[in-house]
């Protein structure tokens, strides 16, 4: 169980409503310092009013919030956009919220190389950031505390059914294979496991029931997208990540070696999770998940006034 963990979240907040969950179960867990929240991946600038209003309504104040990198590392594909990003949240009166001057970028690798071995990274997005920190300071690597990776799909632990890759990976795959050969701390947090712990309406009943500014934002954020998606429930990908920072025993990990696929013509950003000796490992990969555990955590702390 972690405990006072200096914690930078990056972060494409806004496109699924998942990493707006995840920043608040980060608000609501006292085991976190929040030392700052990084925006990466499209129109950061909106992105970064979302993470803004966020601390408002959670009543945090100073912490700094940075604009990263809005192209994937070689700008050779597409930027993946919805459209809806911010609705259900931000209002015109929003457009004041103004991030931090520094680049998320060098905020990370400041934060990093002045805190040895204190800050844990839990990255909820594209590895963009992460990748051009790493690129610009290799030093980070032998100080960075742990990262945390929602990312990835292995399908070793719930079949074929599953996707064959993952939207974060796939954004950015050569952002990944930079951070995956690093030799960072790397606890891989997956499709596999995640795609097991939802959201639904009844949830949100509950929720809104606690009737404060920050859950009603909650409660509007997850209506709009579910109504934008016709569905009756979401799925908790980030918020998994951010709660096994916490608690590493809501999921069971294999130490393996993950390689990020970025030539292959159908299978660009796959991620291949091989067995592989402790010394060839590169990161602990979530195979299991305990559900029911993490949703009573989840819904417990986004409830805590």
């Amino acid at each position: 169980m972690g405990e006072n963990m200096k914690v930078i979240i990056d972060t494409d907040i806004g496109s699924d409503v998942d990493d707006a969950l995840a920043l608040a179960l980060a608000l609501k867990s006292r085991e976190i310092q929040l030392e700052a929240v990084t925006l990466v991946y499209g129109d950061v600038d909106l992105r970064a009013r979302i993470a803004l209003k966020m601390l408002k309504l959670a009543g945090l104040e100073g912490v700094p919030v940075a604009k990263g990198v809005q192209k994937p590392l070689l700008r050779e594909r597409e930027v993946f956009w919805t459209g809806h990003e911010g609705e259900g949240l931000l209002t015109p009166q929003d457009d004041v919220l103004k991030p931090e001057a520094i680049h998320a970028v060098d905020l990370i690798i400041s934060k990093v190389m002045s805190t040895k071995k204190e800050i844990t990274l839990i990255t909820l997005g594209p590895l963009t950031n992460l990748a051009a920190a790493i690129i610009r300071e290799p030093r980070i690597i032998e100080n960075v505390n742990q990262v945390f990776i929602m990312g990835g799909v292995t399908r070793l632990s719930n079949g074929f059914d599953l996707p064959f890759r993952e939207h974060n990976i796939y954004c950015d795959p050569e952002a990944a294979k930079v951070v995956f050969e690093s030799g960072l701390p790397i606890t891989m947090v997956t499709l596999d496991v995640t795609l097991r712990v939802t959201i639904n309406r009844k949830d949100l009943t509950e929720i809104s029931q606690v009737g404060t500014p920050f859950t009603d934002a909650i409660v509007s954020m997850v209506e709009q997208y579910l109504a934008l998606y016709k569905r009756d429930c979401t799925w908790l990908h980030d918020p998994l990540a951010v709660a096994v920072s916490i608690d590493e025993s809501f999921v069971k990990t294999k130490a393996m070696k993950v390689i990020v696929e970025t030539k292959g013509e159908a299978t660009m950003g796959q991620t291949l999770a091989l067995t592989a000796s402790p010394k060839e490992a590169n990161a602990k990969v979530s195979v299991d998940v305990d559900a029911e555990r993490f949703k009573r955590f989840f819904m417990q702390r986004i409830q805590t006034v």
